[in-house]
């Protein structure tokens, strides 16, 4: 599912025109994003949780050439999920 699927699936479902719903996933990812740029996490009791952890600079090598560069330090975004959504995918 991609997401124009997924804005679809929702206007479908919720009855809302495919403009509208494409703004509400538009706002939904967007406030996701802004808010782990902030340095907060996301909670979506029963669905998981969105946070950002630091990555340290490291070394690493070209697979190509062998040769050694460096890899600078970056924010991960990083998910895990819910007990309900586990449940739900295992069941």
């Amino acid at each position: 599912m991609n997401k124009n699927d997924l804005i679809a699936v929702i206007a479908d479902q919720t009855g809302l025109a495919k403009g509208d719903a494409t703004k509400a996933v538009d706002c939904v990812f967007d406030t996701i994003t802004s808010t782990l740029k902030g340095g907060d996490e996301v909670r979506l009791v029963g669905f998981g949780t969105f946070n950002v952890t630091r990555r340290n600079a490291s070394e690493g090598r070209n697979p190509r050439t062998g040769e050694k560069i460096q890899i600078p330090a970056s924010n991960q975004p990083k998910f895990k999920a819910g007990k309900g959504l586990k449940d739900a995918v295992n069941s």
